[in-house]
C-alpha cells in the first residue's frame, strides 16, 4: 500500500467505518460528525494555546483529518474532486489584510 496516496488514505477511513459499522449505527449522521469535528477543532486550539508538543498537535490534525475523509463518505462525495475545484477557486481570488492578517476569502463590499 502506498501511504502516500489519497486513495490509501480513503480506503483506510472507508475500512474503519466497516470495521465498526458506522453507516448503520449512526456513524455516519452528519450532525453527529459535525458535533466530533467541532470537538477536535477544541483539541487542536488547546493545543496551540496551551503550547503543547507539535506530536500532540499533529495527533489531533490528523483525527479531524480522518473525520472529514469519513464525513465525505458518509455524505457520498468525492473530496478529492472537490478539493481540486475548491483550490481552483480560490487561486483567483484576491487577498486583504484584515486587522494585522492576511485573509483570501470572497470579499463583498
Amino acid at each position: 500500500m502506498n501511504k502516500d496516496s489519497f486513495q490509501a488514505m480513503l480506503d483506510a477511513v472507508q475500512a474503519f467505518h466497516d470495521k465498526h459499522d458506522f453507516r448503520n449505527t449512526g456513524g455516519e449522521e452528519l450532525t453527529y460528525r459535525i458535533a466530533l469535528m467541532a470537538e477536535e477543532l477544541g483539541e487542536i486550539s488547546a493545543c496551540v494555546t496551551k503550547g503543547k508538543e507539535r506530536e500532540k498537535l499533529a495527533e489531533e490534525v490528523a483525527d479531524l483529518f480522518i473525520l472529514l475523509i469519513g464525513t465525505a463518505i458518509a455524505a457520498d462525495f468525492d473530496l478529492r474532486d472537490a478539493f481540486w475545484a475548491k483550490m481552483e477557486k480560490i487561486m483567483q481570488r484576491e487577498s486583504k489584510m484584515v486587522n494585522g492578517r492576511i485573509r483570501v476569502s470572497e470579499f463583498r463590499e
